[in-house]
């Protein structure tokens, strides 16, 4: 997601669910893998000049980044405008194939979906009147909704990834998604990742 976004901060919950101990709650139950590589990670904001909330930073190290293994992050961005509920989130997931990006279509709630409300989606992530994980809490970062217009910053954090089943589609290959939050018919910020998938 240089503005506070839900995707920036969507991307920072994601995060935390893996803490510096290793504890990790992510779950996808598809296919499992016994080790996966994700390559080649850059993100880019691709709203409009005036949407009110972007990214200004995200890096995520080493590269390859190796699942099950360490991860660095760091993160900051912004947004000139208050977020409350509802906010709805549109993702289009894309594959490249022989040359030709492709849509992934919308299976069990992961692909090239639409959400309703992005603040439903961080309540079932972490329950409301629970403390926000770390390292969130630490720096002051929210959870739920609604966020203040204001700047947001992670530095440095270490994570670990545990090994995760992820869907049976989310085979070897290049991928961009891009997620696009809005309110109201207004786009609000818009957030592009490109990343190579390798599993073995």
């Amino acid at each position: 997601m240089k503005n506070k976004n839900i995707l920036f901060a969507v991307t920072l919950c994601v995060l935390s669910f893996c803490s510096p101990r290793g504890n990790c709650e992510l779950n996808f139950q598809k296919g499992p893998l016994k080790s996966t590589k994700v390559l080649g990670f850059s993100w880019d904001n691709c709203g409009s000049a005036k949407d009110p909330a972007v990214m200004k930073a995200l890096s995520l190290s080493p590269d390859p980044i190796c699942i099950p293994g360490d991860l660095k992050a760091n993160a900051a961005g912004s947004t000139s405008v208050a977020f409350t509920s509802p906010l709805a989130l549109n993702v289009t997931l894309e594959k490249e194939v022989a040359g030709i990006w492709v849509k992934v279509p919308c299976v069990e709630e992961l692909g090239s979906c639409h959400y309703s409300d992005a603040c439903q989606i961080l309540d079932t992530l972490i329950p409301p009147g629970q403390d926000c994980p770390e390292p969130l809490h630490t720096y002051g970062i929210p959870c739920h909704c609604p966020f203040k217009a204001g700047d947001y910053s992670l530095p440095d954090s270490d994570f670990y990834l545990p090994d995760v089943d992820l869907p049976y589609w989310l085979t070897n290959g290049n991928y961009n998604v891009v997620g696009i939050l809005g309110s109201a018919g207004q786009e609000l910020g818009c957030l592009k990742l490109t990343f190579s998938l390798h599993s073995a």
